[in-house]
Order: structure tokens, then C-alpha cells, then sequence
């Protein structure tokens, strides 16, 4: 079983992760984010599954055209753990 994350680590989400932003009634992070066109975005979101699969913790997300949105939340765990926090940074390295 995946644990959830503690209330500390909750508390530090903002300077964890400043660019993801919490969903409130959903115990989730996410994260909006936009490219010059679909290719840019389609090829983000292969990079990002690649993570993912990797990882094996996979994100809730949509793409329309230039637009991607993800969001993360540990289905085992009942709401946001760890295994969010470390998928949320890998995919905030892919843009440097």
C-alpha cells in the first residue's frame, strides 16, 4: 500500500512544486502547460508517458492542440503521495 503524503509534506507543495498547483476536493496536484503547436505538445506528452511507465504512476491527462494538462494522484494510496511528487518533478526537468 502507498501512503499518502504527511501534512508537513503537504505544507510543502508550493516550494516543492511551485508550478503545480493543488485541486481542491480532489487530493491532487496539477499542472497546466502550453507549446508552440501539437507537435511540441504531443511530443512532450511521449516523453512524459515514457517517465511515467518508467515510474509505473500514471497521470490523469488532456491534450487539445498546444495544451496539455496533467494531473497526479496516487489511486492507491486514496489521494496525493509521494509517487505524485517525484513524477511532478521528473516531468518539470523535461523542460529545464
Amino acid at each position: 500500500m502507498v501512503a499518502k503524503l504527511d501534512d508537513a509534506a503537504r505544507a510543502a507543495l508550493p516550494d516543492t512544486l511551485p508550478q503545480w498547483r493543488v485541486v481542491e476536493g480532489r487530493d491532487a496536484i496539477a499542472r497546466s502547460f502550453r507549446f508552440a503547436d501539437f507537435t511540441e505538445a504531443w511530443g512532450f506528452m511521449s516523453r512524459v508517458a515514457l517517465l511515467a511507465e518508467k515510474q509505473d504512476h500514471h497521470p490523469e491527462w488532456s491534450n487539445v492542440w498546444n495544451r496539455v494538462e496533467i494531473l497526479l494522484s496516487t489511486h492507491d494510496a486514496g489521494g496525493l503521495s509521494e509517487r505524485d511528487v517525484a513524477l511532478a518533478r521528473a516531468i518539470d526537468r523535461l523542460l529545464g
